[in-house]
């Protein structure tokens, strides 16, 4: 005998052994013991949850000569006739491929005859959503009004694409999404029968990557042991069966990202491909860990929400605390447009590695706007002013010219400023804003090009490059001087000491006059 599937091999006999659908359950049986039997049941949901499993169980219960309280008893003629296929009473058509009106005409002449064997003849009608318009109007007064001894079952993964007329004829039953533990549980229970060896983690991955399917979940085991048949099957063996990526990875990854650091993210990267794990699911998988962080960071009682072990879970919030929500948003909205980019994209590992750069690099990505790209901006800015400013040396000196090429970039300690800054000066430099809007257009542009520094005598500076002789010039001349000198007073509440002043040469302006403005919180002006 050819061998058989798993999810055919153990598909439920009877209500007993279906998982996760109680709520379901419990209004069949019930309907079976009172005899309250509808004419029309649309069963809806997600695949691989148990809407065809559940019809079947219904269209033998219903025949069955000697129900009990699981539904058919497997053991009489009607049972087995049905289950084998054979039995002329329960008819499953697969709408996909009869969608026409002329396929639900036949239904319907069909219906005009009693069952051979048996109380009802039940029509199973899969992926109804496939239907045609005219074979929905064809289908549609039998429906409403079939005989006494029809049962329609209606199955479909998109209920939105019924006719509202449909829906209203039938009892609707919605099929949730099997928790991650409740497949877990399921899949002991055939492991331990078919005398197999499962690694326990390796159980749990198969269960959370079935999405809420237990079908998918028996296909993916099935797939697993195919590549191993003999001694235990390993969680190393799974992930490099089903081309996934261990959660340990998504954590050393993300470290990489939120240190900056494009060398190591990309080398993960380098290392998944040549793993040979498939991109579009590594993508999902990153996805949905960068969620659980963000769960994690919201609330710690969001933790059975997550579905992890232990050590899994403890990784997680390391993570969750190493960074912050509005960085954990920016990431999850970038990986989430990858997604859809990368479905149809020949160079997937071009594009991950354009996103791994715009997480790093967020003053690069001038693709869009959002808070969370301005507030890593900002961050980088504060770390780079910290940690010295990153600026272009000139070339060799004694050149003594302004036109050499670029010099290796060197890190430079910004001046370190006193301590205690004057507080008329702290007014002035806290206005720069206003003030260079609120004088004459010529003051305005001279203000624009100097930097606002202190003097060793705590005099307030404003010092010229070297090179912009005319700028300094300007500066110099008394009308503006004079019409400064009016202006910060009316600031800073009184008069104010300053003075004009130009850098010894160029290579000092350019290394880094101490700039007032990034020492003191100066007011934004928005341009009308």
């Amino acid at each position: 005998m050819s061998y058989v599937a798993l999810y055919r091999k153990f598909r439920p006999a009877d209500f007993s052994e279906v998982r996760g659908q109680d709520h379901i359950v419990t209004t069949l049986k019930n309907q079976l013991r009172t005899g309250r039997i509808g004419h029309a049941y649309l069963f809806t949901g997600t695949r691989g949850t148990g809407k065809t499993t559940m019809a079947k169980i219904f269209a033998r219960a219903v025949n069955c000569e000697n129900p009990g309280e699981d539904g058919p008893c497997g053991e009489c003629e009607c049972c087995r006739a049905i289950a084998s296929g054979a039995s002329m009473n329960v008819l499953e058509i697969d709408a996909a491929s009869n969608n026409g009106v002329e396929n639900v005409r036949e239904i319907i002449e069909g219906a005009n005859y009693h069952p051979t064997q048996g109380k009802y003849k039940v029509y199973i009608i899969d992926e109804v959503h496939m239907l045609s318009t005219s074979a929905f109007n064809a289908l549609l007064k039998t429906l409403e009004e079939p005989p006494a001894y029809v049962i329609f079952i209606l199955a479909t993964t998109e209920v939105h694409k019924l006719p509202v007329t449909i829906i209203s004829r039938c009892q609707r039953y919605d099929f949730k999404r099997i928790s991650a533990p409740v497949i877990e549980g399921r899949m002991k229970e055939l492991i331990e029968k078919e005398q197999l060896q499962v690694e326990e983690k390796a159980i749990r991955y198969i269960a959370k990557k079935a999405d809420g399917a237990l079908r998918d979940a028996l296909s993916l085991l099935d797939q697993c042991i195919a590549f191993q048949p003999e001694g235990e099957l390993t969680y190393d063996r799974t992930l490099e069966v089903l081309g996934a990526v261990d959660t340990e990875v998504f954590s050393g990854l993300l470290r990489s990202i939120s240190g900056t650091n494009v060398r190591e993210a990309i080398l993960v990267l380098d290392e998944v491909v040549n793993q040979g794990r498939e991109l579009t699911q590594f993508i999902t998988d990153f996805t949905w860990y960068l969620r659980n962080i963000m769960l994690m960071q919201a609330s710690e009682e969001l933790e059975e929400v997550v579905e992890m072990s232990t050590e899994n879970l403890q990784r997680l919030k390391e993570d969750a605390q190493l960074t912050k929500p509005e960085q954990i948003r920016r990431y999850l909205r970038i990986f989430s447009e990858l997604i859809g980019q990368t479905r149809y994209a020949t160079q997937k590992r071009v594009l991950i590695e354009l996103a791994l750069i715009r997480l790093c690099r967020p003053e690069t990505d001038g693709a869009s706007s959002e808070y969370e790209d301005l507030a890593d901006r900002i961050r980088a800015v504060e770390e780079r002013i910290e940690n010295g400013v990153v600026v272009s040396v000139a070339g060799s000196a004694g050149t003594g010219t302004s036109g050499a090429a670029a010099g290796p970039m060197q890190s430079v300690q910004p001046p370190k400023l006193p301590k205690a800054v004057p507080e008329d000066v702290r007014k002035i430099v806290g206005s720069w804003n206003k003030i260079a809007g609120g004088v004459s257009a010529q003051l305005s542009s001279i203000l624009q090009k100097c930097t606002p520094s202190l003097g060793t005598d705590e005099v307030l500076e404003l010092v010229f490059d070297k090179g912009d002789v005319s700028a300094y010039r300007l500066g110099s001349r008394e009308e503006y001087m004079a019409e400064l000198r009016q202006v910060f007073a009316d600031y800073a509440g009184g008069e104010v000491e300053f003075r004009v002043k130009e850098s010894e040469s160029h290579e000092e302006y350019a290394k880094g006059v101490p700039d007032l403005r990034q020492f003191i919180a100066f007011d934004i002006t928005e341009e009308s």
